[in-house]
């Protein structure tokens, strides 16, 4: 494979293994976090176990992964789909609330059947909820 030019940075060539790393990564700048970069060799089998690995907790974002191995040793993938499920829920409530709001407003009334609309969608989070610190035990 030919080298090309990297459009970030016209000196350094991009590296025959992954187009997306420089061969000669520019010289950070002085304003970053972390300033001191390291380097290390791999075999083409390490390369794609690494790639294998990054997969499988759902990141492209090889400078995180590696931080994070080198630190603390693990990484974990988290599922955030309770958490999503719970949060729209609770914005059906909100637009709930909302329309209630609208018309208790407007009629200076208050229906029954309103009030346990609310209560069925709050017992819906609970149950939610529950469900998810059940997952988590």
């Amino acid at each position: 494979m030919e080298n090309k030019e990297n459009p970030t940075n016209p000196i350094s060539p991009i590296s025959p293994i992954s187009p997306t790393i420089p061969i000669n990564p520019p010289t950070p700048k002085p304003n970053r976090k972390r300033d001191i970069l390291l380097r290390v060799f791999v075999t083409e089998a390490e390369r794609d176990f690494i790639y294998e690995k990054m997969s499988e907790i759902n990141t492209n974002n090889f400078g995180a992964y590696a931080r994070k191995m080198l630190i603390d040793g693990y990484a974990i993938n988290t599922d955030y789909s309770d958490l999503k499920a719970i949060a729209a829920e609770m914005q059906k409530i909100g637009v709930n609330i909302n329309q209630i709001a609208r018309r208790v407003n407007t009629t200076s009334r208050i229906y029954e059947q309103d009030f346990e609309e609310i209560k069925r969608k709050v017992d819906e989070i609970w149950r939610l909820l529950r469900l998810s610190l059940l997952k988590v035990r």
